[in-house]
């Protein structure tokens, strides 16, 4: 019969160590994304949305990363379809633009609605990071193993 120790809690702590610096990769890879490599950046609102967080009760480690409080985040990674709507001035008297050469001002337009194509920033980058977030896990399990 052969014997196999080993410390379990090692293990658990390389794992937890190694999720922790994958969810930093990962957050760091979409912040690259929204600075200018996939969308072009306008305020940085979408960007500095971008929150991270993990979760560990001794038994299970989870690893969320999403974007709040900006309301048209998910149709840039999903991309679909605006309705029809009126765009109003409301921070100034009038709303300005270029149309044909000429400079346009006008206190509402109607919006005939968009399709807006995906342009996916977290799944990827997940995708992008897959093998290097298998082999990540690998290696510290094979550290925490590995005689002292």
């Amino acid at each position: 019969m052969i014997e196999v120790e080993f410390d379990a809690q090692a293990v658990q702590d390389a794992l937890l160590g190694q999720a922790d610096a994958l969810r930093g990769a990962l957050e760091a890879r979409i912040q690259q994304k929204l600075s200018g490599e996939l969308l072009q950046v306008r305020s940085g609102a979408l960007a500095a949305s971008i929150i991270s967080s993990i979760e560990n009760d001794g038994s299970d480690t989870s690893v969320s990363i999403s974007s709040a409080g900006v309301p048209y985040a998910a149709i840039q990674e999903f991309g679909g379809k605006t309705a029809a709507h009126d765009i109003v001035a409301v921070k100034a008297k009038a709303l300005a633009f270029s149309m044909g050469g000429d400079q346009i001002f006008a206190k509402s337009v109607h919006h005939r609605g968009s399709t807006i194509p995906a342009r996916s920033y977290l799944g990827s980058s997940l995708a992008e990071m897959r093998d290097d977030i298998e082999s990540g896990f690998k290696q510290a399990v094979l550290e925490a193993l590995a005689p002292g």
